[in-house]
């Protein structure tokens, strides 16, 4: 044994009365002023890593670039005849009656990449199912994603790291696009909300599956619950897409059990006890019931995924197996419809005039046509019937 070696406890005892003094020494260090030696370099204490927060500002800047290339790929004044902020040029908006949201056309969002089922089921462009996810239909869309996205988004990937967070908002994202494509089929769907909806789930879970851990339970607990609760009551106003909501939490609710488990803070402390003393007690790195929930969450995660689909790519209708469904994301009331995600127009079409009469509310349109391709009915019909 070197001179300078501790001696060797004699005791479990010794050594957690060794342990006491150690730390006592290092309070006393800090509130004088001095540094902590807790971690071998000079620093203090810190059980878990504090991460930089950089890929969800990257995130943040990827949407905006691409709302930007969206508007210019628009050029409102070569393609309609009214703009909002015309001296903007070609980054002008769509007229409000069109997209009171200060945005582009229906028609540019679907050559961007947004989620249109007709287009994943018979042009076989599944890849929309992740595009959807960085377009916004207008800039109040973009406003509100984003800073909710720095809000939530900044918080956890300083806590868990970029990849976990990374892959956590994309695999949202694609739950709630996938959810959204089942469920409404007649209208095109674009917006990070299903993947910010996983981020809110995934810290309902983590909040879950790290429950010894937290001071504050039932404050941290109901306070996220009525934040939840509050996000997704909102979904239930008409053109708001509740399903991508609905859709990504769950994800994000599974994949906080899979992604977001940490140790238990006996195993991280007995990783920190000094060289050459011997924990009396050995703990295992999580509990029981952390590794219950992550074989159950990734169970359920893979089946969801997989039967979702093999319906959407067989072209299935969910509507059609759950008549209640649709209440999720609209509920009727005196002062608006929910008609919006299914609406029929009769059409009648004579060289390029075209005829059409919405059957929900009898309203009729001539209009004169250049191209007369499946959105843009799809458009016109949505316009009668809203």
């Amino acid at each position: 044994m070197g001179k300078n070696d501790p001696p060797a406890p004699s005791s479990a005892g010794e050594l957690r009365i060794n342990v006491q003094q150690q730390q006592q020494e290092r309070r006393t260090r800090r509130r004088r002023g001095g540094g902590g030696e807790a971690n071998g370099n000079g620093g203090d204490f810190t059980p878990f890593k504090r991460w930089l927060a950089w890929l969800v500002p990257c995130f943040v800047a990827a949407n905006i670039l691409i709302f930007g290339v969206t508007m210019y790929a628009n050029n409102c004044p070569k393609n309609s005849g009214s703009c909002v902020a015309r001296f903007l040029g070609r980054f002008s908006f769509q007229p409000l009656k069109e997209n009171p949201l200060l945005g582009p056309s229906s028609k540019t969002l679907e050559k961007m990449g947004a989620l249109e089922v007709a287009k994943v089921v018979q042009g076989h462009q599944a890849w929309r199912l992740i595009t959807c996810i960085w377009l916004h239909a207008g800039v109040f869309h973009l406003l509100a994603n984003m800073l909710s996205l720095l809000f939530i988004g900044i918080r956890l990937e300083q806590e868990f790291g970029f990849v976990r967070i990374g892959m956590l908002y994309t695999i949202s994202g694609f739950g709630g696009s996938l959810l959204s494509a089942l469920f409404i089929q007649s209208n095109i769907s674009v917006g990070a909300s299903g993947a910010l909806f996983g981020l809110l789930g995934s810290m309902l879970s983590e909040l879950i599956t790290n429950w010894t851990i937290y001071a504050n339970k039932l404050a941290a607990l109901l306070t996220l619950l009525f934040i939840i609760v509050l996000n997704l009551a909102l979904g239930l106003l008409p053109h708001v897409d509740n399903f991508a909501h609905i859709g990504g939490f769950i994800s994000g609710f599974l994949l906080g059990f899979i992604f977001l488990i940490r140790p238990q803070f006996g195993w991280v402390n007995q990783r920190r006890v000094p060289g050459g003393y011997i924990p009396s007690s050995v703990k295992s790195k999580h509990k029981t019931y952390q590794y219950v929930l992550w074989v159950i969450s990734l169970l359920f995660l893979i089946t969801g995924y997989t039967v979702g689909l093999v319906m959407l790519l067989r072209g299935i209708d969910a509507n059609k197996y759950c008549s209640w469904c649709r209440y999720m994301s609209c509920i009727p009331s005196s002062k608006w419809n929910c008609h919006s995600g299914q609406m029929y127009c009769q059409s009648s079409q004579t060289g390029d005039q075209l005829s059409m009469t919405c059957m929900a509310n009898g309203k009729s349109g001539v209009y004169i046509l250049s191209d007369n391709s499946t959105s843009t009915l799809k458009n016109l019909c949505y316009k009668l019937c809203t």
